[in-house]
């Protein structure tokens, strides 16, 4: 059974950095495709970053592209998202996603069979 642990949610003023991390346990065979998805309060879950294992692909929702940066870590089996230049609409719970088989976009919610708890990200205006 496939485990994902987000961390490194906080709260920071809009213009800070927050750098999270997406631990994952279990295994999946080969090629995996992760991706960090967001919820705002009263809103529905959307995607934010995701990248393909092994590969030098990634793909960012256009409100953060720029400013986050999904990146990879095979030692740690980790997945990071860096976000730079937070602004208020940022504020949501963080979630970490996984699945071995892609069939939709990386950055739609059905393509992924795995799912972190989600940590919280506050940016006061």
């Amino acid at each position: 059974q496939v485990q994902l642990v987000e961390s490194g949610g906080g709260s920071v003023q809009a213009g800070g950095s927050l750098r999270l991390s997406c631990a994952a346990s279990g295994y999946i065979s080969g090629r995996k495709y992760i991706g960090w998805f967001r919820q705002a309060p009263g809103k529905e879950r959307e995607g934010v970053a995701a990248l393909v294992t092994g590969g030098a692909s990634t793909y960012y929702a256009g409100s953060v592209k720029g400013r986050f940066t999904i990146s990879q870590d095979n030692a740690k089996n980790t997945v990071t998202l860096q976000m730079n230049s937070l602004k208020h609409e940022d504020t949501a719970i963080y979630y970490c996603a996984a699945t071995p088989d892609a069939r939709w976009y990386l950055l739609e919610e059905r393509t992924y069979v795995y799912w972190g708890q989600g940590t919280q990200v506050t940016v006061s205006s």
